[in-house]
């Protein structure tokens, strides 16, 4: 009974799920809003369920259903993230579907709540058994909601392209795994971490490295990224939002657990490093040619995943302050989730205003919705890392806990990439600010929904800047991942 108590948002996530299958089946076309304003009601009653200390935010750390489920602050956070997540994108895509012909919106609401499930469930596995399952069922939702607009080309060549590199890495994924397994006879990772550490240093990074190519490819890590700029530009709007934000939240959340917990940091703390410096220095060199406002999104999220990455290697030294690490990969995935949400609902305003994602189609946007315009230019500026935003904070925190573990080099190349991502990031309000609009170009209206979704965003985005302590806290108890 206590473990069903402890899986109350997952259980309500899989009715929930089902329920909007059903539902989807009875609607007709011109009613499948209801579907989605369900899922939202729905995902906000798990959001709330997942506050509640039996299923460990505020509880005591512990393994459930035969040690293969971790119940602890750390998991219940990225549940939260997640969920958070996907509320905002199912507006997002009730903006995005308002008044578009299509006959698999419906199927986008039930999808997106499906792979809420899948996410949340890889973010508490402490089985490997579990964790691939989970990483599957997430991959496969991915690849059909990537290529749901059958009617647009690019969204099948997403759907396609994200398929074949997805199967590829989870192949090597699955043979990292047996690999463990083979050595270790156990899938538990707390078990498996006791095995493991008999073993020469050796074995523990060739794991490393084909575990890597699986949970690479879910955060968008080099080399693992190449599916990125296509997928994000052909999938609609808020999957590649909600690919951008939920899905890297918890690929992190696994990865922290399974290495943290199971390998000995001598065997992939340089590995990360080496990989945090990749994919932040070609994240940022690639966008800055970028001329897509998803495709350039697309390199940015994949230099994000570099500086989140370099919190993932701060946190084995023994210098840090225990969990500093962590906790500045926990707030910089949730202030990443607002800012990031915010700029591709102002991309699916202007999508469909004009049909276009180019960046230069964003010229004289602040004559032509002001509104727009201001929220775009905030979610840039977070996502360069400016005072009083949300990522500058959590960007100081991941650099300081580098550099209080003696990683200096590393936060150096986190700062110069950073100025160096102020060039693309500053293109686009250049754009909206100081380009004059094209002649005879009318107004580009929003809907009172993407006011409230932006509003929600920007508010989002500057509190956890201006005002970052309460979360910073909350980040602080979440640290707490169940380590035996």
């Amino acid at each position: 009974m206590m473990d069903l108590r402890a899986l109350a948002p997952e259980l309500i996530l899989t009715a929930l799920g089902l329920g909007l299958l059903c539902l989807d089946m009875v609607t007709r076309a011109e009613e499948k809003r209801i579907v989605g304003w369900t899922g939202i009601a729905g995902l906000a009653a798990a959001l709330v369920v997942t506050l509640l200390p039996s299923v460990g935010l505020f509880g005591r750390p512990r393994l459930v259903f035969f040690e293969t489920y971790a119940v602890d602050p750390f998991a219940a956070f990225f549940k939260i993230v997640v969920i958070l997540g996907a509320i905002l994108v199912l507006l997002a895509a009730l903006d995005f579907f308002r008044g578009r012909q299509t006959t698999h919106e419906g199927d986008v609401y039930v999808l997106t709540v499906f792979m809420v499930l899948g996410l949340v469930l890889m973010a508490a596995a402490a089985d490997l058994i579990l964790l691939f399952l989970a990483i599957e069922f997430v991959s496969l939702v991915s690849y059909v909601l990537a290529g749901s607009l059958k009617a647009d080309r690019k969204s099948n060549e997403a759907g396609v392209k994200y398929f074949f590199y997805g199967a590829a890495a989870s192949a090597v994924m699955l043979y990292g795994f047996s690999y463990l397994y083979g050595a270790g006879q156990t899938t538990n990772m707390y078990h498996l971490a006791q095995r493991v550490a008999a073993f020469p240093p050796g074995f523990a990074v060739v794991a490393a490295v084909l575990v890597l190519a699986g949970l690479g490819f879910k955060v968008s890590l080099v080399p693992f990224h190449q599916w990125t700029p296509d997928v994000y530009e052909g999938a609609p709007t808020p999957i590649t939002a909600f690919l951008s934000v939920a899905s890297k939240a918890a690929g992190f959340a696994a990865l922290l657990r399974l290495f943290y917990v199971a390998l000995a940091p001598e065997a992939w703390v340089a590995i990360l490093a080496v990989l945090a410096t990749f994919s932040m220095t070609v994240g940022n060199l690639v966008a800055l040619s970028q001329r897509n406002i998803k495709r350039m999104l697309a390199y940015s999220s994949i230099a994000h995943a570099g500086y989140i990455l370099i919190g993932v290697v701060a946190l084995t030294s023994s210098l840090t302050p225990v969990g500093s690490g962590i906790s500045a990969v926990l707030f910089y995935l949730l202030a990443y989730t607002f800012t990031n949400v915010g700029a591709f609902s102002v991309a699916i305003a202007i999508e469909r205003t004009l049909g276009s994602d180019a960046i230069a189609d964003y010229a004289g946007l602040s004559q032509r919705a002001p509104f727009l315009a201001i929220a775009m230019a905030v979610f840039m500026l977070s996502l360069t890392g400016v005072p009083l935003t949300a990522l500058f904070f959590g960007k100081f925190l991941l650099f300081a806990a580098a550099i209080q573990s003696g990683l200096l080099w590393l936060a150096v190349v986190g700062i110069l990439n950073t100025v160096v991502s102020l060039y693309y990031y500053a293109g686009v309000i250049w754009a909206m600010w100081l380009t004059a609009p094209p002649e005879g170009a009318g107004r580009v209206g929003e809907s009172a929904l993407s006011r409230v979704l932006l509003t929600a965003t920007v508010a989002g985005t500057l509190v956890l800047g201006v005002y970052p302590n309460p979360v910073v806290q909350l980040v602080q108890t979440a640290r707490l991942l169940l380590k035996l």
